[in-house]
């Protein structure tokens, strides 16, 4: 079975190490970029926490995972994708995915989210990957189909977050489904 690094044409998904830290801070930080995201540093020292907090076990059922990207020519930081295990059969999968905002529009998430997705399905034998995405995400929403997935759910005021009740769009694929565009 293949493991980490992942490989895709440009890029190579790999475990964060602490090295990291800085140009995590530098993307992560950004408030305005990282608006729909749960977590944003306010100084190195959280980001050596994250790093800490990372499990050093992939694919552990009820565990969040996080992997670099990271471009293959230069090793520069492009993002990083969150990988959470779910359930004890650990057969479905949730991603979320942050890119910095230097590479967006490049077709990176796209190209490291398809890598990630077949490891899943055809390394790990996943049944079915999700994603949850903010509706006023809509660069989000657009990358979700893009890639395949297909809207399974918008949940009205369902997630209290940011000291507000907002609404979460759920997206999904099964594993035949991805086999079947590839």
């Amino acid at each position: 079975m293949k493991t980490i690094p992942i490989e895709a044409e440009r890029l190579i998904l790999r475990d964060i190490i602490p090295a990291d830290r800085q140009a995590i801070f530098d993307y992560r930080s950004d408030a305005e970029t990282n608006k729909f995201q749960s977590w944003i540093p306010k100084n190195p020292e959280e980001v050596d926490e994250f790093i800490q907090r990372n499990y050093k076990e992939f694919n552990l059922p009820e565990t969040w995972y996080q992997i670099l990207i990271t471009d293959k020519e230069t090793g520069t930081v492009i993002g990083d994708i969150g990988i959470h295990f779910i359930g004890e059969e650990n057969k479905q999968v949730e991603l979320g995915i942050t890119i910095n905002k230097k590479f967006h529009g490049k077709g990176y998430a796209s190209e490291a989210l398809k890598g990630c997705i077949d490891f899943l399905f055809n390394d790990l034998q996943k049944h079915r990957i999700i994603a949850s995405v903010d509706p006023e995400n809509t660069a989000s929403l657009r990358l979700m189909e893009r890639i395949g997935f297909r809207k399974e759910a918008h949940f009205v005021k369902s997630l209290f977050w940011k000291n507000k009740w907002v609404d979460d769009v759920i997206y999904a694929m099964l594993e035949e489904e991805w086999k079947h565009r590839s």
